[in-house]
């Protein structure tokens, strides 16, 4: 920092020489400069904000004259070393220095004011030097998270670290895109945004990002900055990082869907530690304020052809504002994330409706969503998730997971008929579809089969089935001879010939369930397997 004029009167050197303050304006200022002179008029030496080391020679002859051509060139002060001279200054010298508004200091010992110029000099060179290497650095870190596309809230979190400051980036309605509170808690920075960011009366630093023009947000420090040059230059740097930010992700994903995504994965990543914080942000974003909010996950099939990277994103892209058009036009708010190809992650506020479920409500917003993906043609398959619902935003948020995997298991079971699916409804079904591929739950269902399998290829025969009716009715011999219309003497017929040839007891509920387990392992490979070409 800069060194005042107190601060200079604190250096060591000036205190051996006892000074004494006559005139404490401008105490506080800068000094840009130590001049050493006992000309009486410096005007043509100075260019303002230095600091005068004088004999006092002219200040005993003429004090007014002297002071008033000292603050017309623009200097802050005037140091006076009397030492061990006779001569005062007049009685009067400080309320003259004190109404024309120049700081006055006066050494009553012998003073090398070299000694001074060279450590007030030292002083402001090295607060020179760490204004060029804070300015390099600046530059280096936006640089590095341009190039390496970092999100607005890395940038916007990059600023705040740099200064040590609270950093708001909003949009030009006044709503958070992204938030990186530092000593204080989002919900106080957050508390009645949109008004407090409309009056501002507050002695807020600002700064607009995107072309003039052109500008579409604001980078806001909440409050007046303790180093405002730096605040100013940090700010500014990553409003040109914001910018570029946009240019690259233009046409990829608006300025809403990056900040709700960007939410999401500071949650999951344990960035934002205190529930109240998120909650605050979310709101911020345009979530409802209270919960319950659901977890849930939408997940398409492959699309009918195979797509590039970029024809990829921009399908994901539709789906995403496919899904939350339906969600705003039915009533109700959500935060949402692309999560992977042909994933989105929501975490749903719905709004409650008189005489209406909460299944009823999923079941329309599902059937809109399968509609307008639809639409777009960019799936046949669409399988909706829900997790379990939560008080808090960022519990629906780790809630994702669960709707993930439900979703990934729902997209390969088939003949789904309900519009959403929860974890209950998957169950066993959702366990072997994540062991599927492990070579040993292979092994396993084709030892358990194997033998029927064949004898069902070699004579035409559907024991298969008979065996898959038998385990759905846990064994009720007469319900199933009812399903297949047989007789009950050929159904037992059939039931024993079956359990010869796998060597196993219809009847232990052990064989049972190792067999329905192999059956479902059977199911799930044939559900997954590629369609033959035609």
């Amino acid at each position: 920092m800069i060194p005042t004029v107190r601060d200079i009167v604190e250096l060591a050197v000036v205190q051996a020489s006892e000074p004494e303050v006559l005139s404490a304006r401008q105490l506080d200022q800068p000094v840009r400069w130590v001049h050493v002179s006992d000309m009486p008029d410096l005007a043509g030496l100075l260019q303002g904000g230095e600091l005068v080391l004088t004999t006092g020679a002219a200040l005993r002859d003429a004090p007014r004259d002297y002071l008033r051509r000292m603050q017309r060139a623009g200097a802050v002060g005037v140091v006076v070393e009397l030492g061990t001279r006779i001569e005062s200054l007049p009685a009067s010298v400080g309320e003259m220095a004190q109404t024309l508004g120049v700081a006055l200091v006066v050494l009553h010992r012998q003073t090398k004011f070299v000694e001074v110029t060279e450590a007030v000099h030292r002083l402001i060179v090295a607060d020179q030097y760490e204004e060029l290497e804070f300015a390099h650095r600046t530059h280096q870190i936006f640089t590095e998270l341009s190039m390496k596309r970092a999100t607005m809230a890395d940038i916007v979190r990059a600023a705040a670290e740099m200064i040590d400051e609270s950093v708001v980036l909003e949009d030009l309605s006044r709503q958070v895109l992204a938030i990186s509170p530092r000593n204080e808690p989002a919900t106080t920075v957050l508390s009645d945004w949109q008004r407090r960011s409309r009056a501002m009366t507050e002695p807020w630093a600002t700064t607009a990002v995107g072309p003039r023009a052109e500008e579409w947000g604001r980078l806001i420090v909440p409050h007046a900055p303790t180093a405002p040059a730096k605040t100013k230059m940090v700010l500014e740097r990553a409003a040109q990082a914001l910018a570029l930010h946009r240019m690259a992700e233009r046409g990829r994903s608006g300025l809403e869907h990056q900040a709700q995504s960007g939410l999401i994965d500071d949650v999951l990543g344990g960035r934002i530690p205190d529930d109240r914080d998120a909650d605050a942000r979310a709101v911020a974003l345009g979530l409802r304020a209270t919960g319950p909010y659901l977890p849930a996950t939408v997940r398409v099939g492959a699309p009918p052809e195979r797509l590039d990277p970029v024809g990829a994103q921009r399908r994901n892209i539709r789906i995403l504002d496919a899904v939350t058009h339906s969600v705003k036009s039915q009533g109700h708010s959500t935060i949402c994330s692309i999560r992977r190809d042909g994933e989105i992650g929501l975490v749903l506020a719905l709004t409650p409706r008189r005489g209406v479920s909460t299944d009823a409500t999923l079941s329309r917003l599902a059937e809109g969503w399968r509609e307008t993906i639809a639409r777009g043609g960019d799936a046949d398959k669409v399988v909706i998730a829900v997790g379990s619902s939560a008080g808090a935003f960022a519990d629906a948020v780790h809630g994702l997971r669960e709707a993930a995997h439900v979703a990934e298991v729902a997209l390969s079971m088939s003949a789904l008929t309900r519009p959403f699916v929860r974890a209950s409804d998957v169950r066993l079904r959702g366990l072997i579809t994540l062991l599927l591929d492990d070579p040993r739950v292979q092994t396993f269902a084709e030892t358990e089969l194997k033998t029927l399998l064949i004898h069902d290829a070699d004579h035409s025969s559907d024991d298969v089935a008979v065996l898959r009716g038998y385990l759905e009715l846990a064994g009720n011999k007469s319900a199933l001879a009812k399903r297949l219309h047989l007789s009950r003497p050929a159904l037992y017929s059939r039931l024993a010939s079956i359990e010869r040839r796998l060597g196993v007891d219809l009847d232990d509920g052990e064989s049972m369930t190792s067999l329905h387990v192999a059956l479902l392992v059977l199911d799930a490979q044939r559900s997954a397997a590629p369609e033959p070409p035609r």
